[in-house]
Order: C-alpha cells, then structure tokens, then sequence
C-alpha cells in the first residue's frame, strides 16, 4: 500500500508520493494507471519525492504517458508548500533534473526561483540550428513561435486571441513537430496588456492542462524578447493566474501562485486499487 497526497496549483493536479524513507520502483504501467481519471486516482502529474543531499527533497516528475519531466513548476509550489508546513518555516529548497529551485511563502502564495532560461538552439533541444526568437514554423492559424527552455522545451506561439483556438489539434501537432527531437510544450499567447498575458498550453506527455508553470515561465521570456511585456506580468491560465518576473539582475525567471491541497489517499501498489480518505 502507498500513500500519496493529492494537490493542484490552478487546478493543475498532481498525486504526490513521499519515497523519502527509500524508493520503489515505479512501473510505466503502474504510473499510467495512477494517472488514468477514470482507473486511478487521475491527475496531470505523478510526483515522486526522493531524498536529496542538495536540498530538503529530490523532486521526480512523470507524465500520464510514463515519460519524465524535468521540469512543472505548479507542482514546486505544492511541495514546497507540504516541506513547510513540515519544517514549520516559509522556506523550502527542491531538487529537480533541472536544478535547484529555491521557494519562499510570500503572503498566501508560493514563490518559486525556477532559474534561468535557456535559449540557444541546443539547449531546447531543436534537430537544426534555427532562430530562436524567430523559428519559422506555422499551421493553420499559427506561425513563428519562441523557442524557450526551463529544463524542459517550449514552442510559444503569440496569437490574437485565444478564444475558440483549436488547442486540442494544433499541440499535438507542433508537441511532435520534427524540429523538436525531445517533443515539446506548446503555448498560445494573447497579449493584453504590458502587464497582463493570456495563455493555454498543451503539454508535452500530459496534452490540455489548466495551467502550466513552465509554460508561464516560457511565455514570461518570450513576450519580453518580443517586446510585448515588461518584465513583471500577470498570466492568466485557464485555471487563474500566476504572477511571473524575468529578474534583469539574474536572468531568473520568479513565479508566484498558490498551492492547494485537495485530499490524501492509499493506493494499493499489486491490485491498482485505490482507497481514499477525503479531508
């Protein structure tokens, strides 16, 4: 039997597993079906807490499809959320396969240091040297996005308005794109403001999501290396906002949210069945 807890930052959800005390491997299958909303218990993400000698946690990120992520930055603001009401402070350092990520409350929020982007052509990954800035691809009703990296790739697209887009068609389509050998989160931008973006993403592994950290934090450096937006904005997500900053001293990418705790559970690792205790 495993406990986990569930959360959500905008209602991108999450089952959080605490292996801090030694790990169990996880099968592809078994991570599938925890994810799986009608089988299992559902969610956007598996996270898998480890132990760290870096921080107060090591932070595994899997997709509903099994990959991994290395990236999510609404589900470091959940576990930073549960590290400080453990240690009983309003600080928490989370180790992920994108680096360490320092956390602070601040207010009734999280704020995250998700580090700094990463924007030559390599590092996305793309197949081919391009432009980041100005990638020169397009289908239907979109063309040209950003390139962008925060540990995991992101094509930003900036768009008139995002109402009534074909989401649903066009992330699978640009996810699986063949300049991005690694795949890739796709984001669709409306601009309304100095201060202020509209965003929905489709998710590499995870498909539609309510909101998408990374994806906010993407779409915060694209709009300021288009000029669209000053370095603070407010994004706001299907699921409601975060508030985001590119740090001009640093080059750090500062994302600002809640973090909500919905109930916890037991899952029977043997028979994928699920228990849960509502709070």
């Amino acid at each position: 039997m495993i406990p986990f807890i569930k959360m959500h930052g905008l209602g991108n959800d999450f089952v959080i597993l605490d292996q801090r005390a030694g790990r169990k491997p996880l099968e592809k299958e078994w991570v599938r079906k925890v994810c799986d909303r009608h089988f299992g218990v559902g969610c956007d993400q598996l996270i898998v807490l480890e132990p760290s000698d870096k921080a107060d946690v090591f932070m595994r990120i899997y997709n509903p499809d099994a990959s991994e992520s290395a990236a999510c930055g609404n589900a470091t603001r959940c576990v930073a959320d549960r590290l400080m009401g453990e240690k009983g402070n309003d600080r928490a350092s989370i180790e992920t396969l994108a680096g360490l990520l320092p956390c602070r409350r601040k207010g009734g929020f999280i704020e995250v240091d998700m580090g700094a982007p990463r924007l030559d052509w390599q590092d996305i990954p793309l197949a081919e040297a391009r432009d980041t800035l100005h990638l020169q691809i397009e289908q239907d009703a979109v063309k040209d996005p950003v390139a962008v990296s925060m540990g995991n790739p992101h094509c930003v697209f900036f768009v008139d308005t995002v109402d009534g887009l074909p989401v649903e068609t066009l992330g699978p389509y640009f996810e699986h794109h063949k300049l991005f050998p690694e795949r890739t989160n796709v984001e669709f931008v409306q601009v309304m403001g100095r201060d202020r973006l509209r965003l929905r993403t489709w998710e590499r592994g995870a498909g539609l999501t309510l909101a998408c950290g990374s994806a906010a934090c993407a779409t915060i450096v694209a709009a300021v290396r288009r000029d669209f937006v000053d370095r603070k904005a407010e994004i706001v997500l299907d699921g409601g906002s975060l508030f985001m900053e590119w740090r001009a001293s640093d080059g750090h990418v500062l994302m600002t949210g809640p973090a909500s705790f919905v109930f916890e559970g037991v899952w029977s690792y043997d028979s994928y069945r699920c228990e849960s205790s509502y709070h």
